[in-house]
């Protein structure tokens, strides 16, 4: 069983890893050179080029980027273990996600996602222990 000191440097971590990975796809400017950057490594890693985005691919993939950015401030403000659970459903269906456009496409460049996402839920989703006080 993780401390609750422990299991709050987890929730942490995971929150400063969503705005690093996340930032580029809050507004379409900085979508549009991160979509750039992730063609180039699909291919370098033997997959397709990507597919191009119309303005509305781009506004979807900017409101994901904007609430999970969001989502990331309150975390990194305030790493609770409970923000922490709900973080790792949400990685969870992230994950399914992903593990379904990965079956559909083949594109490898999921698996630098799948990764990361899968191990921040299941490390979200260990036991803790709780402070005095708490729920």
């Amino acid at each position: 069983m993780l401390a609750a000191a422990t299991f709050r440097k987890i929730v942490l971590g995971s929150a400063i890893y969503d705005l690093i990975v996340t930032a580029p796809f809050a507004t379409p400017w900085t979508f549009a050179a991160a979509h750039t950057q992730l063609n180039a490594i699909n291919q370098q890693l033997g997959g397709t080029a990507l597919p191009e985005f119309t303005p509305f691919h781009v506004l979807f993939a900017c409101l994901l980027g904007s609430v999970v950015l969001v989502w990331a401030a309150l975390r990194i403000s305030d790493p609770q273990v409970r923000y922490g659970r709900f973080d790792g459903v949400a990685r969870l269906l992230f994950t399914t996600w992903m593990m379904w456009a990965l079956n559909v496409t083949g594109a490898p460049l999921l698996w630098l996602f799948i990764v990361p996402e899968l191990s921040w839920g299941v490390a979200q989703w260990l036991p803790a222990r709780s402070l005095p006080g708490s729920r």
